[in-house]
């Protein structure tokens, strides 16, 4: 009973503390500057958490269990709540082929990832969340994963500092050369391209913001298309550490991301939301309802990520940092010159 009542007790100021850490996040992020640059408040969470990983040890016996809660349970809720940012003919309108394109870069660039990171040293939980975050979504990819992975809080903060970091820059990057004249595409084109190949939706808006209207709706849709392509992503790598673990003769229950699945659920009934209740619920009530849902997926998403930073034991993060860093550059090269070779040559 008193250990029920500890953990009660934990749960309850450990939500305290990442509150205030939540609202802080979301004022910060809505402050002028921030905004008109699209800095995502889970961005901001993340480097708060960080700053407070100073401190935290010195709560953590009285917190850990609300921060520990916000960082997985909050997590998944915020990714199934994301599903109400998408529709089904949002996916389908500009047809197949930047589908096909969004397919070949997260596949192509996660694999790479991977692959680089082992020959390059780092661990496999680290290659894996770096390549993640380039291929897929950033910051939410990255959670995911982590979620599936089971790995420290450091490496994924490690993994979302190189989202950060080469997220912003490609922000500015990209519509700067396109106006330079560059970058030989169509506004449609540059869309899919911005879609495609930048790291987090907030980093997808800015950039194909400063190109056009019909660049920044497609660049958003393609850019949903590979939050989707999340689900097989984890999925294929629980199967893959389910039978690595099995042939190191480890008996490992496979890691069913049953939240990803929820979250493709939620893209469908976001899908047929209109059709369904249309005729009972005012359009006004129902993009409400829709609006509160999606933002209290960024709220929970910037609990999780607030609570990730505060787990981080800096020592850690410092000696990988570097080489994470070096992979995530590499990947972003090959972001920008393979996604525009791929969109020239399927788009024109």
């Amino acid at each position: 009973m008193r250990h029920h009542q500890n953990t009660f007790l934990g749960i309850v100021l450990g939500l305290c503390v990442i509150g205030i850490l939540v609202f802080a996040s979301l004022k910060i992020a809505h402050l002028p500057f921030l905004t008109t640059h699209h800095i995502s408040p889970l961005l901001v969470a993340v480097l708060i958490g960080l700053l407070g990983s100073f401190f935290y040890p010195k709560i953590a016996y009285w917190t850990h269990h609300g921060v520990h809660f916000s960082a997985k349970k909050l997590l998944r809720l915020g990714i199934i709540l994301y599903g109400f940012n998408v529709t089904i003919n949002d996916i389908l309108h500009y047809g197949y082929t930047p589908l096909f394109i969004a397919l070949v870069v997260v596949v192509g660039v996660f694999l790479l990832g991977v692959w680089l990171g082992g020959k390059m040293g780092l661990d496999r939980d680290l290659s894996m969340l770096v390549a993640c975050g380039s291929a897929v979504c950033g910051a939410a990819a990255i959670l995911a994963l982590e979620s599936v992975l089971k790995s420290p809080p450091f490496k994924g903060v490690v993994a979302v500092g190189t989202v950060i970091v080469f997220g912003l820059l490609a922000m500015f990057l990209y519509p700067f050369v396109y106006h330079l004249g560059w970058v030989p595409l169509s506004p449609l084109s540059e869309g899919v391209y911005i879609g495609a190949t930048l790291h987090e939706v907030a980093n997808v808006a800015g950039a194909a913001s400063g190109i056009s209207l019909e660049a920044e709706k497609v660049a958003v849709t393609i850019k949903m298309v590979r939050v989707i392509m999340l689900i097989p992503l984890l999925l294929a790598v629980s199967f893959y550490l389910k039978s690595t673990n099995t042939a190191h003769k480890h008996k490992v229950k496979l890691q069913v991301p049953w939240f990803a699945f929820i979250f493709l659920g939620m893209v469908v009934v976001h899908s047929y939301l209109q059709p369904l209740l249309g005729g009972f619920v005012p359009p006004d009530t129902l993009k409400h309802g829709v609006e509160m849902l999606r933002f209290g997926s960024v709220v929970c998403l910037v609990c999780a990520m607030g609570a990730l930073g505060l787990q981080v034991e800096l020592k850690k993060f410092l000696n990988l940092g570097g080489s994470a860093f070096i992979l995530a550059l590499i990947l972003f090269i090959v972001l920008i010159f393979a996604g525009f070779g791929l969109v020239k040559v399927l788009m024109g």
